[in-house]
């Protein structure tokens, strides 16, 4: 036995193509990376831009998140939308704040 039939007009779902969902996720981790090699590389007078930059990477990869569907999310789809999106801008909100109000070290 079957399960239920589907619908009549209805279309069967796209199947998945492979490795479709690690692009964006990809693209987030190289952002991460570079900015990680630029705070290393610069120092103490990298500090706050690459701060900026980071939270920069991480709003990029909450909008991912928001605008990207479930399987073309990849790993950034770890828990409900909602909760990817607002735990991602939340650590964005927090990098920007402390990029603009800490003081740089000397």
């Amino acid at each position: 036995m079957t399960g239920p039939a589907a619908p009549r007009g209805s279309t069967p779902p796209a199947p998945a193509r492979p490795g479709g969902g690690w692009l964006a996720y990809l693209a987030v981790l190289a952002g991460i990376a570079a900015v990680c090699g630029w705070l290393w590389a610069g120092g103490g007078h990298a500090a706050k831009g690459g701060t900026l930059a980071l939270a920069g990477v991480m709003f990029a990869a909450a909008l991912a998140r928001l605008v990207l569907p479930e399987r073309r999310a990849g790993l950034l789809a770890s828990r409900k939308r909602r909760t990817d999106v607002v735990t991602m801008a939340a650590l964005a909100t927090g990098l920007l704040a402390a990029g603009l109000l800490l003081p740089v070290p000397l």
